[in-house]
């Protein structure tokens, strides 16, 4: 009888205490609020094992393999980068280029693809940090938005030797490539492309298409060759618009030249102030844009647009200035033109300009406008006809500045620097007597600086 007792009594004591261990087990291990801890602590066996040695070592391998579990699961966690969403009137594009190689790291937000579309090249950045698995399109491919692009191995940069050698793999190249003597051309050719990742074999590819610029530039006697290059989406698309303004715009184009003096000598006397104070060249475009949005509110046909049987009258100019890049013209918009100074107008032409120049334009730089204004000048263009930016009413193109004989006031002829304006208009919209009104006006602003103060 006392020894069922005294066994009864040691069994209870061994349960309370292997309840109470395993509490002590689940408090410890519970620390990290995890569903694996949760999940671990059950499959604890603390009535064979109720020491704290134990107890500390189950929580030492609990953390660890928890960590272990993370890592191996994000490693091997491959995810597909789409494309991404470009604007609401742009629904594909042309991929361009990958910027990285399969088996390249690549970290969040780093450069991976470009994708050409009709207005813009759209960046593709990597969401996460990862390797590149492989590559679900080619370049050259029409790519929707939404479709699969990337597969991207999510985890961290490799350990060891492997990160070693790829991060030192461009550096070699680099260090080792032959610089060609005598031959200085290239030389600066290869020192302003932009770097970008390649295999060491394809180095001869490199160095024959450098070669390549400057073949067209040598011709043999009686050659007849021809080549052909596909047009860029851009190029297409801009092609596509000029024609649209040709069949829909009753398009017309009228002519005046303005006297120069004044702006040159305007510019002499302020560009070297200008430039230390606001860091800014003192052009002609923020001259004309301003003398321009001053003319249209005379002329508010100018700044309007037809829709439908309607037409439309902004109290607000939004000036495109057309801006030539390797890819095409491009026209940036200046908003509320009419509300800045000219230096201010300025600021904006060398912002949009050098966003232009380094392909860094948004949809929304280009979208909208009322009025263009395109710059032949600055090629050497003595006179020319511009077309419409439909769904615009009128452009205004400049020219270049010459000197040429002038009759003056009293009737003396004196040398004076001249440029010609042209403004092409759609006729449904503006009436000649306008057109001819706006350009006139815009030629008394340019001539009198001064009469833009007292607009």
């Amino acid at each position: 009888m006392l020894s069922r007792s005294v066994s009864k009594t040691l069994l209870s004591t061994t349960v309370r205490q292997s309840l109470k261990n395993k509490t002590n087990i689940h408090s410890s291990l519970k620390i990290s609020s995890n569903v694996l801890g949760r999940r671990y602590i059950s499959n604890v066996n603390v009535e064979n094992n109720i020491n704290g040695n134990y107890i500390r070592k189950q929580q030492t391998n609990y953390v660890n393999g928890n960590k272990l579990w993370l890592i191996n699961n994000r490693r091997f966690a491959s995810t597909v980068v789409k494309v991404p969403q470009m604007a609401e009137s742009l629904t594909e594009g042309t991929l361009k280029e990958f910027t990285k190689n399969v088996g390249d790291f690549v970290h969040q937000d780093e450069l991976i693809a470009t994708i050409e579309t009709d207005k813009i090249d759209v960046e593709v950045n990597a969401p996460f940090s990862g390797t590149i698995k492989k590559f679900l399109a080619n370049p050259e491919d029409t790519v929707t938005v939404g479709g699969d692009l990337i597969e991207i191995e999510e985890g961290p940069a490799p350990e060891g030797n492997d990160a070693v050698k790829k991060e030192s793999k461009p550096v070699k190249e680099k260090a080792t490539e032959p610089v060609p003597e005598k031959k200085p051309a290239e030389t600066v050719q290869k020192s302003e492309s932009k770097p970008v990742s390649t295999p060491a074999q394809e180095k001869p590819k490199k160095q024959e298409a450098v070669q390549n610029v400057f073949e067209p530039k040598t011709f043999t006697s009686f050659s007849r060759n021809e080549r052909k290059v596909k047009m860029n989406r851009m190029r297409m698309r801009i092609a596509e618009r000029l024609k649209e303004s040709q069949n829909t715009a009753a398009s017309l184009t009228t002519f005046n030249e303005v006297d120069m003096s004044g702006i040159l000598e305007m510019r002499k006397l302020y560009k070297d102030e200008i430039i230390k104070t606001k860091n800014v060249k003192f052009g002609f475009m923020g001259l004309f844009s301003k003398a321009c949005t001053l003319a249209a509110k005379d002329i508010p046909s100018v700044n309007g647009a037809i829709e439908g049987d309607q037409i439309v009258y902004r109290d607000y100019s939004d000036i495109s200035i057309a801006v030539a890049t390797p890819k095409g013209l491009v026209t940036p918009v200046i908003r509320n033109a009419e509300s800045l100074s000219v230096l201010e107008i300025e600021e904006e032409i060398v912002r949009l300009s050098k966003k232009a120049r380094d392909g860094k334009l948004t949809l929304e730089d280009m979208s909208g406008g009322t009025f263009t204004i395109s710059n032949g000048g600055v090629f050497g263009s003595l006179y020319g006809t511009p077309i419409i930016n439909t769904p615009q009413t009128a452009v205004l193109g400049l020219h270049g500045v010459k000197q040429r004989p002038v009759t003056l006031a009293d009737g003396t002829i004196a040398s004076r620097p001249m440029m010609y304006l042209a403004l092409t208009y759609d006729h449904r919209m503006l009436d000649g007597r306008e057109a001819v009104t706006f350009l006139r006006t815009v030629k008394e602003y340019i001539e009198d600086p001064r009469k833009m103060l007292l607009a």
